[in-house]
């Protein structure tokens, strides 16, 4: 019996992970259009800045992008809201994992904003008092959000996942979180007014703008490659505001691609319950489809169908 060699076992080893992830990879999920209660409630999602104004300086251009980001985050949590009540045994654990990862985004993203982005606002606009809301907003919602976490880390298995523990938990900061959401975009926007703002095309404006450029490529990928990102890109729908962000963030095709369904088949089992699909397409959240489609087949077994 020939003995294969060494070197083409080795060779051959990139393949057969490649191969695997691809047949763990988002793209390969069947998705249907929405029908049921969707990701944009309970919370409200935000209509950017520069949707709204066609104003492109830098901090209209940055809270746009924040909006972006946050619209992602907001349907995360309505994803998790809307489904909770109707998971099925098989899908809690899963479940619980995929919130545990919207958790981590979220103190990912308020921990970055305020150790690094608003310091090097405020340093632009040498004014220290310009977030001063903004981190009261903060300080607002902590407390429930640490709550969240800490009731999904406790639980002894996926059977003891209660829903109606965990929404009293998301309604108690629900108001809180959605405000600061939103506000926090208003008060972006609206430093285009500020004194000490940089004019367009000065050096002080480049300065600003590759500021928030470089936050913006840092936020999501620091806070998780695996998990976070994939996250992030399947709760993007790239139809809103007339398909004005079908290609946000800004990223070669390959990439993102990659990002989503190379680095998102490493967790596979959780895009299940994302709002949108590998393409952004919103599509039917996974608890609905899940009973309808048990629905059917229990029709079937009955000869109904």
């Amino acid at each position: 019996m020939a003995l294969i060699p060494r070197s083409t076992i080795l060779i051959s080893i990139p393949f057969m992970i490649i191969s695997f992830l691809l047949s763990r990879a988002p793209f390969k999920m069947v998705s249907v259009p929405p029908s049921n209660p969707w990701a944009d409630e309970p919370m409200k999602l935000i209509t950017t800045p520069q949707y709204q104004t066609k104003k492109t300086d830098i901090f209209t251009s940055g809270a746009t992008h924040m909006a972006l980001l946050h619209n992602s985050i907001l349907r995360g949590y309505n994803s998790i809201y809307q489904q909770a009540p109707h998971l099925m045994d098989q899908d809690k654990a899963d479940f619980i994992a995929y919130a545990l990862v919207w958790y981590k985004f979220v103190k990912s993203h308020h921990d970055d904003e305020e150790e690094n982005l608003f310091t090097k606002v405020e340093e632009v606009l040498q004014d220290k008092t310009v977030f001063e809301e903004t981190h009261k907003e903060h300080e607002s919602f902590l407390a429930g959000l640490a709550s969240f976490q800490e009731y999904l880390t406790s639980l002894k298995s996926p059977a003891d996942f209660s829903s109606d523990r965990l929404l009293e938990i998301m309604s108690s900061f629900q108001q809180p979180f959605e405000t600061h959401f939103h506000s926090e975009i208003s008060t972006i926007a609206k430093l285009s007014e500020h004194p000490n703002a940089p004019k367009e095309g000065t050096p002080e404006n480049a300065a600003a703008s590759a500021t928030f450029k470089a936050w913006g490529k840092s936020t999501v990928t620091k806070a998780g490659v695996t998990d976070v990102v994939p996250f992030f890109l399947m709760n993007l729908d790239r139809t809103v505001e007339d398909g004005m962000w079908a290609n946000w963030p800004p990223m070669p095709a390959p990439i993102r691609w990659g990002l989503i369904n190379i680095a998102g088949a490493i967790r596979s089992g959780l895009w299940k319950f994302t709002s949108c699909d590998s393409a952004g397409q919103p599509k039917e959240l996974w608890a609905f489809q899940a009973l309808e489609m048990k629905k059917l087949r229990e029709a079937r077994q009955k000869g109904e169908l």
